[in-house]
């Protein structure tokens, strides 16, 4: 048996199946999705579809497309010109797909493999147990009655900083934006969010989430998605970067955890716009 972690598929269903046959995935096997797994692509509908069928042996830490596109399915916000998952809020099977889907965390750690994942960051100042308590809290408010509320909140840049004093959706946005949003921080946590090249496009005064001495990079292996320009290359021993832009013609690549070794398959063609 494996765990493999898989970065942002967006859509890519065509190669999402072409790297599960590269890794000859077995019933035995377990997958770790990085998130967004929708948008951008074209086959949302099909992605989301296969993975539920296959819900027991596959975990997500639900990354910005995917609660986007559950923020439109609630009604909370209108859909964008440029979304392409319009085929999967019409599905027959529409409710039980996206009850699933926002029942999935923004965090998850094994200590016996020694990694945790994430979608986009985890910020410097917070413990791995004191992050897995944070995503606790949207986690539930996303399974309860407030959800609608809350993806109608969930937009914004502000508060860009932590604060224990935070309340309500300002401290929920703070929280999503962390862990679905982040590149960019600096020490004590404040985000920056216009700047989303490559490490060497860092804006004055912020590093790379990963990049200061946060306390979980010092307690487990991190693995996330999201930022697609880093290729792959976080620079950094004990984090691992699979996001490696797929929906822009790139790869999809799956890292597996037992033995860090890496698989890729190239993207068919580009569907990003």
């Amino acid at each position: 048996m494996a765990t493999y972690a898989i970065g942002d598929i967006q859509g890519c269903y065509d190669e999402l199946q072409c790297l599960l046959e590269t890794i000859d995935f077995s019933e035995d096997d377990q997958l770790w999705l990085a998130g967004d797994l929708v948008n951008r692509g074209p086959k949302s509908l099909e992605t989301i579809r296969f993975l539920y069928s296959i819900r027991d042996r596959a975990t997500v830490t639900l990354g910005n497309h995917d609660l986007h596109m559950l923020a439109v399915y609630s009604g909370a916000i209108r859909p964008k010109r440029s979304d392409t998952f319009h085929d999967l809020l019409k599905a027959p099977e529409a409710k039980q797909l996206m009850k699933w889907l926002r029942s999935q965390p923004l965090l998850i750690t094994d200590t016996q493999l020694g990694f945790t994942m994430v979608h986009a960051g985890i910020p410097p100042l917070w413990s791995l147990e004191k992050a897995h308590k944070r995503a606790k809290e949207v986690e539930t408010v996303l399974q309860s009655t407030l959800a609608s509320e809350f993806f109608k909140r969930m937009y914004g840049n502000q508060p860009a900083c932590w604060s224990g004093k935070l309340q309500g959706f300002d401290r929920l946005r703070t929280i999503t934006n962390y862990f679905t949003r982040m590149r960019f921080c600096d020490s004590k946590g404040r985000m920056e969010f216009s700047a989303k090249g490559t490490l060497a496009s860092q804006p004055t005064g912020f590093l790379p989430w990963f990049a200061h001495e946060g306390k979980v990079l010092q307690e487990s292996r991190v693995i996330f998605g999201h930022w697609a320009a880093l290729e792959g290359r976080a620079d950094r021993h004990n984090v691992y970067a699979i996001d490696t832009g797929c929906v822009w013609g790139n790869k999809l690549t799956a890292l597996r955890l037992e033995d860090q070794q890496l698989f890729t398959v190239n993207s068919k063609m580009r569907y990003g716009n």
